[in-house]
């Protein structure tokens, strides 16, 4: 539904902020992901986890492999307080740039 090249600029806001709510697996994420956008965000698999290992690699997010009885082993990831902090700031980023293109865009006062 929307560009490539939107979804890849704000993937990992979008990540963190559904690992805000706690740990969650990769299927998990993508599934929030899609739901709390009404359907409109629909992400490739491989595109979601190549974030993740990059969100990880920067000490953002931290896997933990869980094996349950009768299921598949998964991966849980979780913010660490750096993640917390990206978070934030890319909040606040977001909030900034998205007014600055209403301005210019005519969607909001000058």
């Amino acid at each position: 539904m929307f560009s490539a090249d939107l979804k890849r600029g704000s993937m990992e806001l979008l990540i963190l902020a559904v690992l805000e709510g706690g740990a969650r697996h990769g299927y998990e994420i993508g599934k929030l992901l899609e739901q709390r956008s009404g359907g409109r965000l629909e992400l490739r698999v491989s595109t979601l986890y190549s974030a993740l290992y990059r969100m990880e690699g920067r000490g953002w997010i931290r896997g933990r492999w869980v094996e349950r009885e009768g299921e598949r082993r998964r991966c849980f990831y979780t913010l660490t307080p750096d993640g917390r902090a990206a978070l934030e700031a890319q909040r606040q980023e977001w909030e900034a740039f998205a007014a600055v293109v209403n301005r210019v865009i005519g969607l909001s006062p000058a």
